[in-house]
Formats: structure tokens, sequence, C-alpha cells
């Protein structure tokens, strides 16, 4: 049995999390929310583009049309870094409480050492840590850019031809996935030879393009957006999802999937849908539980608590709510 705690807000919710175990909502009109307690909000931005919870959820990292990149709580915010007249698209949060974020072609991590720029030919659409170690994949057009932290290490260059829109590491280190905006999914195995036609991997077959992605807890599963089912790739084998169909959960005929979020240590999937209604799928078995009938707009933003006993969502049109499914 699920029970909805409901917010509305005024704007198009960004990021949907938990921050020190309490509900935190960022919203495009540059306020950081936090309903729970005393519907405090954080000033942060004059209009926010990205937002990021940090790997220790102690903290909300955002960015903004003001070049800002900030650290938010419910008590605080901290300047991480400030780039006038740069649009801050896309952060991330890594392990020591390094950042990394991007505005055009360029991309910055920021670490206890300072700050770092990286300069690439072509726009930056997506930034992902690496779990083990300072290294950062940067989604571009035509593949993604590896680039080490620390030390001169020359970057890797993965090349696939097309919009590589966002970018995501597997939990264990062995793969690279991105969207795209052929609609599509693209990957490379790390452990391959990076040039050989056996590192790619090509999930296709997607009527809209995937926005979202999530992986299972032990990396089992990455699910992903863009069908009107949660589109759930297979990794457990050695060459991952190839030769092998994903499993489709979640389906319904009358709306698309817009976000996805895989429970914090059970195979379940959270699934957001272009009506606003959240549903919890078992990968295994695909058995659904509703959590939330459709509202007014797509499902922008879904956070599971550490525990996988609450969960978060925002909308496009300002809706959001705390799901309990404890019970």
């Amino acid at each position: 049995m699920a029970t909805l705690a409901p917010y509305d807000f005024d704007d198009h919710v960004e990021c949907a999390a938990f921050v020190d175990d309490v509900a935190v909502f960022a919203l495009v009109d540059g306020t950081v929310r936090f309903p729970g307690l005393s519907d405090t909000v954080i000033e942060a931005h004059e209009g926010l583009l990205s937002a990021a919870v940090s790997l220790d959820r102690t903290h909300l990292v955002t960015g903004g049309e003001d070049g800002r990149v900030l650290r938010v709580k419910a008590d605080q915010q901290q300047v991480v870094s400030t780039h006038p007249r740069k649009w801050i698209d896309v952060v991330a949060c890594g392990p020591g409480s390094a950042v990394a974020f991007a505005s055009g072609r360029t991309v910055w991590v920021v670490t206890g050492d300072g700050e770092k720029q990286f300069d690439h030919d072509r726009a930056v659409e997506g930034v992902a840590f690496a779990p083990k170690g300072l290294r950062i994949a940067c989604s571009r057009y035509n593949g993604v850019s590896i680039h080490w932290v620390v030390g001169q290490t020359p970057p890797v260059d993965l090349h696939w031809d097309g919009a590589h829109t966002g970018v995501t590491y597997s939990p264990d280190g062995r793969y690279i996935v991105t969207t795209m905006a052929e609609n599509a999914l693209h990957g490379w195995r790390l452990d391959n030879k990076r040039t050989a036609e056996g590192a790619h991997m090509r999930m296709s077959g997607y009527p809209a393009k995937p926005k979202s992605m999530s992986w299972s807890a032990k990396g089992r599963w990455l699910a992903s957006s863009g069908a009107q089912a949660a589109i759930c790739w297979p990794f457990g084998g050695k060459d991952g999802p190839m030769g092998k169909s994903p499993r489709e959960l979640g389906t319904r005929g009358d709306s698309m999937v817009t976000q996805v979020a895989c429970h914090p240590s059970e195979d379940v999937v959270a699934v957001g849908y272009a009506d606003g209604m959240v549903m919890a799928v078992k990968i295994d078995d695909a058995a659904e539980a509703l959590l939330r009938r459709p509202g007014k707009g797509a499902i922008t933003s879904l956070g599971w608590d550490n525990q996988g006993k609450r969960l978060v969502f925002g909308s496009e049109h300002g809706e959001a709510g705390l799901i309990s499914v404890s019970g």
C-alpha cells in the first residue's frame, strides 16, 4: 500500500531527490524547495538549468543561467564555481565531493585540489563520473570523451556517429552507455579493444528519444525511457545486452515513459509517464504497483531514498509528491 503527500509548485521540476533524508525539489524558476521543512525555499539561481544530488546525499548541486554552480542544503548554499555569461546546462557529482559541470564545449571539474578545465570540439550534452577513480565521461556529437581528472593523461575518445545526449557508467565501471537523438542507446565495453566493433553495443527500436536511464542495484539491468514501457536491458553476462532482448515493464498503450529510477537495493523500477502516472514494477516478474494516478503533466524526475521506502517525483507543470511505499 502506497501513501502520497502531494505538493503543487508554480514551475517545472528539474530534480526531485532526498537530501539528508528530506525531500527536495529543484525548480527551473531558480528555487530549491524543502516542503517538509516548514516549506523552506532557497533562492538559488536566476533560472535553474541542472541539478544532481551528491553521492553521500548531504546536498544538492545546481547549475543556472547566472553561470553559478552551488551546493544547496536546507539551511545554506555554497558557491562551488562562477562563470559569468555561461549557462550551466549539465552538473554531475563524484566521489569526495567532486563536482563536474558543463557549458557549451567546456567541462570543468572541481575537487579539493581546485578547478580543472576540459575543452571539446563539440558541445557537451552529458557528464558522468566513473564509479572508481577520478575519471569523467563527456557525451557529445559523434561519441564520448573520457578524461582523467588527475595528471596529464590524454583523453580516450569513443566514437559512434550521431548526437549523444546523455551518458552513464555501469556500477562496475565496465560499460559506458549514452542516450542518443536517433531514438537509441549506444554502449561501449571498456574492457574490450576500444576500436573493435565488438566493443560497441547498439540498443535501438525506441519510438521516441530515450532521455532517462537508471541502473539496477547490482548493475544487472539498465532501465530506460523512450517507449510505452520501461525498456530494461540485461547486463549480467560478459557481453552485456548484445544478442539479448530487453524486458518491457509497465507497458501502457496510451502514454510514454518519461522517467525511470531503479530501487537502491531490489530489482524494482519506478516508472514515470507522460500523463503524470507513477508505477513501481518488479524486473523479474513484471508485477506492477500503482503509486500515483495520472496528473496534469509529464513526470520529469524520480528519486528514491536510501532505504527504498520513499519515492519523490516532480512534473513539468509543477506537480510533485512524496510517496511512501513502506507499507
